[in-house]
């Protein structure tokens, strides 16, 4: 009798452990799946070309440098421009608040003075001072928005991020969102692919959590 119950034993701890692997290993496929998609997704965003237009672009905020731009948000910045000077837009959102204690300029100051320096005239400059992440960006940037009595928008930013923050945009209530993306001569992309990666994540399950607390 205690040889059979030891014999049940291992065949109840085989069992379990051959489940456990099983559910580990579809878990890694799905994870794995998931990475892929996102991915792709990341490295195929929507972009705007020649033809299109918009009554605003906004550009979300990224790191000053001493008050200044850094070379990444010059990029998203001359992406702005570009749309400008093509008469595809005649306003600009500049969205960011302090990006760390004791800032001299908010992120969207910097970026205005960086718009200025190149000849945005500064009526078409509307400044989104208080977002700190990318959902407040295109949050905010869609109230100063009903306040102008715009309906469309180009939302400014590199092309890896643009499809989390379209799907923010689209969630926060754009009607007319599209993306104006750029890519970068300046960033570590293997970084920031891993990165944005963790951050599509978050923002999927962040979503999720705000619908539930909706329902409740």
């Amino acid at each position: 009798m205690g040889k059979g119950r030891k014999k049940r034993k291992r065949r109840r701890k085989f069992s379990v452990w051959k489940m456990s692997s099983r559910f580990i290993g579809v878990c890694a496929a799905i994870g794995m799946l998931w990475v892929l998609y996102v991915q792709i997704l990341l490295a195929t965003p929507s972009n705007a070309d020649v033809h299109d237009s918009a009554d605003v672009a906004i550009v979300l905020g990224a790191a000053l440098w001493q008050g200044r731009p850094s070379p990444a948000l010059a990029e998203r910045l001359d992406r702005a421009i570009d749309l400008y000077n093509h008469d595809q837009i005649t306003h600009i959102i500049v969205s960011g608040g302090y990006d760390y204690e004791g800032a001299v300029y908010t992120e969207a100051e910097g970026m205005r003075l960086y718009l200025l320096e190149r000849g945005i005239a500064d009526e078409a400059i509307v400044l989104e001072q208080q977002a700190t992440n990318t959902y407040e960006n295109v949050s905010y940037s869609r109230d100063l928005m009903i306040e102008h009595g715009w309906a469309s928008a180009f939302i400014v930013t590199h092309d890896y991020h643009g499809p989390r923050a379209l799907a923010m945009a689209n969630y926060a209530g754009y009607e007319q969102a599209a993306l104006a993306v750029t890519s970068t001569n300046v960033m570590n992309m293997t970084y920031h692919r891993v990165r944005e990666t963790l951050a599509y994540t978050k923002w999927q399950v962040d979503k999720l959590s705000m619908e539930l607390t909706r329902w409740l």
